[in-house]
């Protein structure tokens, strides 16, 4: 960071600088507790080498040692983010499926479960898009995860979410099944991503709108972005200006052909091995049932927890760390 031209590019300086604190923190951290540690051990010897150990004494080395297994609990799942641009932010989407208002409440639940989750951990959470729903709820939104591993964790969480429930948005209240898409995306740098070619693109400017479709401002400041070899689209109209709007719109973009590339690959990969699957709404990585029991299980890792407030609530660190340990 002291380099010349170091602070020329203020963005990538920035993150840079946002990366290197995060990793001195992580650095820190490791070092002191591989210290206190080492110091318990030292103590202890000297201690029970003496002959001396008051009850006392024990009582102290052992509740040390339970706080110093405590912060490496939590700490573990840190090493499980080996994997290409876990240490990144992320962009994080949530598409209510078909279902109309059960669906919208839905992935709205879903948007406050990560708001928390992120918050927890201490992730800046932007809104980048939100379409609210028609009655209750919203059909989808745009989040960009500030954060470091932002995408490490969160990349965990991509695939379909089902919720079993009783519905309070028809007479009978009868139990209803909705789903919900989490769509995670690493948030790449500019010389990151995969070259696209300018005249790939379609680019569309319009005045921004608000719930509804109300003009909330004159300027043809929302932007959407076509890359018409793909058919993938990119809205945003979040940002004060155009050019802003632009080139948010252009990073999730990348970002989104570059995941795609790496499917493509993947693939590939699997269909050679005969181990393919669409992803379909049948194929959900975990069911949320509130009703008749109360349950969330991963289907993944076949890991589950009866407590789904506190799931729905961000607690969802167990779930994760499970899923990290069996893709290692």
């Amino acid at each position: 960071m002291q380099a010349g031209g170091f602070w020329a590019d203020q963005q990538t300086a920035k993150t840079k600088s946002e990366q290197y604190n995060a990793l001195k923190t992580e650095v820190d951290f490791w070092t002191k507790l591989q210290k206190d540690v080492e110091d318990l051990f030292v103590l202890s010897s000297e201690l029970f080498k003496s002959g001396t150990v008051e009850s006392t004494d024990k009582g102290d080395i052992e509740k040390q040692l339970e706080q110093a297994k405590e912060k490496f609990m939590k700490a573990r799942i840190q090493a499980f983010f080996s994997k290409k641009y876990d240490d990144h932010g992320s962009i994080l989407a949530i598409h209510a499926g078909a279902g109309g208002s059960d669906a919208q409440d839905w992935a709205e639940m879903l948007l406050r479960m990560y708001m928390r989750f992120c918050e927890k951990h201490g992730f800046k959470v932007e809104t980048l898009e939100l379409s609210k729903g028609s009655e209750a709820g919203i059909k989808s939104v745009l989040l960009e995860v500030s954060g470091h591993n932002a995408y490490g964790f969160l990349r965990c969480e991509a695939g379909v979410h089902r919720v079993v429930r009783l519905s309070e948005f028809n007479p009978a209240h009868t139990r209803e099944t909705s789903f919900a898409l989490v769509e995670v995306l690493p948030l790449l740098e500019h010389q990151e991503g995969i070259t696209i070619d300018p005249k790939d693109l379609k680019i569309e400017t319009t005045t921004a709108s608000g719930h509804g479709g109300q003009s909330v401002n004159t300027t043809y400041s929302a932007v959407r972005i076509t890359h018409i070899p793909t058919g993938v689209k990119v809205s945003i109209q979040n940002e004060r200006s155009q050019s802003q709007n632009r080139e948010k719109a252009m990073e999730i973009l990348q970002s989104r052909l570059n995941v795609l590339e790496e499917e493509r690959r993947m693939k590939e990969k699997k269909e050679m091995r005969g181990e393919f699957k669409s992803a379909e709404w049948g194929n959900q990585i975990r069911s949320y049932v509130l009703h008749p029991y109360k349950m969330v299980k991963d289907h993944r890792t076949g890991y589950e927890s009866t407590d789904p407030s506190a799931v729905l609530n961000g607690d969802l660190d167990d779930f994760i760390e499970k899923y990290l340990e069996t893709t290692v």
